[in-house]
């Protein structure tokens, strides 16, 4: 696959994983819900532990123009209580394929095959948030485990099911201090998160 095919099972899986929307209340009349930035419920799975670490495997399966595909990735994936979180996406083959992180209220994305890298508010994106469509968020835990081991990510309007797997999970390790430290590689551009959106609007 060539690197437009890997930003474009990228964002696919970043904007299903990281912008769901939130669930609805039932009332007696109906209204639109307030507006929660739906990356707090992601971070929610995570909340019953200080750090996390984890490998992860990656399952996308979606509908292009009537044909269905499917990818599979591999993963990377750290927590820290209450609002720092990094996934890391690689090929199979170990090429990577991003880096994402959210740190206290910012989000950074790395796209090494694309050489390009984009920052900013995630607070800035609200209005495209409550645009993306329903999307269906269920997890499974096994056993009495503190966290799920795995997360299933629906998009109805987008025909697209992922399935996030945690492996090799470590409980509470000590993080080191970069961990969730952003260091932009030589020859990157960086731009604004706004120019994310745009770019997929085009």
């Amino acid at each position: 696959m060539g690197p437009k095919i890997y930003f474009s099972v990228f964002w696919l899986f970043i904007a299903s994983l990281f912008l769901w929307g939130c669930p609805k209340k039932v009332e007696r009349v109906p209204e639109k819900p307030r507006f929660v930035n739906p990356l707090y419920q992601f971070l929610e799975h995570f909340s019953s532990v200080e750090t996390l670490q984890a490998r992860t495997f990656i399952r996308i399966d979606t509908i292009r123009d009537g044909e269905e595909m499917n990818w599979i990735l591999n993963g990377f994936l750290l927590y820290q209580k209450p609002d720092k979180l990094r996934l890391l996406g690689y090929h199979l083959l170990g090429m990577g394929l991003f880096d994402a992180l959210y740190r206290e209220g910012e989000f950074f994305l790395l796209i090494p095959p694309q050489r390009k890298a984009y920052r900013g508010e995630i607070s800035r994106l609200e209005d495209f948030l409550q645009k993306v469509g329903e999307i269906r968020v269920s997890s499974e835990k096994a056993g009495h485990g503190e966290i799920p081991d795995r997360i299933w990510i629906e998009w109805p309007e987008k025909e697209t099911r992922i399935e996030v797997r945690l492996k090799e999970v470590v409980l509470n390790p000590l993080l080191s201090e970069n961990a969730f430290q952003w260091v932009i590689p030589e020859g990157v551009e960086v731009r604004s998160i706004e120019r994310l959106i745009k770019g997929k609007r085009r």
